[in-house]
């Protein structure tokens, strides 16, 4: 398992082409869940990974508010990976929809503002469910497309990726999702498979954000 003693200075992009060009020279396609927070995220991780990996995306979102924005985000995560052309075929599961367990995770801190504890937190509750789920499957590899997001701390999704790595012994792929114009991109496959894109992270704390930043 690799380990990195300041991960606030590691280009984790460098460190996923590293990791890539080792599987091409191996000859190896090996197995990765990826979990992810939303179709629109996804679209350029999967059209980016699916030429390395045989991917099952890991659909485990407790943190969605209300109900009916978390069934949208399925059926969009859903309608994505039956439309978009890949390599290997990409697999689907869906995890629990518990939003008890996220409010559980972010007790004490709803004041706190996007970007900070209460964050973490949810990083570390969906990857570790992922890091679970990872080891339980005899998958290669775990990762998530958080790391796209310009809002997301890739340095702190990386440190509890590989934190979750060493408790779970299943390999974090590192990354950073957002370099190499993978935002960008990630915003024109939106356009091009007609995606919803929500206008907030996903939960009530971050939805109630937006509607004061309004």
């Amino acid at each position: 398992m690799k380990e990195y003693k300041e991960y606030s200075n590691v280009n984790f992009q460098k460190e996923l082409e590293k990791e890539l060009a080792v599987i091409v020279r191996e000859g190896r396609i090996p197995t990765l869940l990826l979990h992810s927070c939303c179709a629109p995220c996804s679209s350029y991780c999967l059209t980016y990974l699916a030429d390395y990996f045989q991917i099952t995306v890991d659909y485990y979102n407790p943190n969605i508010y209300p109900p009916e924005e978390y069934q949208m985000r399925v059926a969009e995560q859903q309608r994505l990976i039956a439309e978009l052309p890949v390599k290997y075929p990409v697999s689907f599961v869906e995890g629990a929809y518990e939003p008890e367990v996220f409010f559980a995770a972010a007790k004490g801190l709803e004041q706190v503002r996007e970007g900070g504890e209460r964050c973490f937190r949810c990083y570390e509750l969906r990857l570790r469910e992922a890091a679970i789920r990872a080891k339980e499957g005899g998958f290669d590899y775990f990762t998530t497309t958080l790391s796209i997001s310009p809002l997301k701390n890739a340095a702190k999704l990386n440190e509890i990726g590989g934190r979750l790595a060493k408790e779970y012994g299943v390999e974090y792929l590192y990354s950073d999702f957002k370099k190499k114009n993978g935002y960008k991109r990630s915003v024109e496959l939106s356009q091009e498979y007609g995606l919803y894109r929500q206008d907030y992270c996903g939960c009530v704390f971050s939805k109630r954000e937006r509607a004061e930043e309004a």
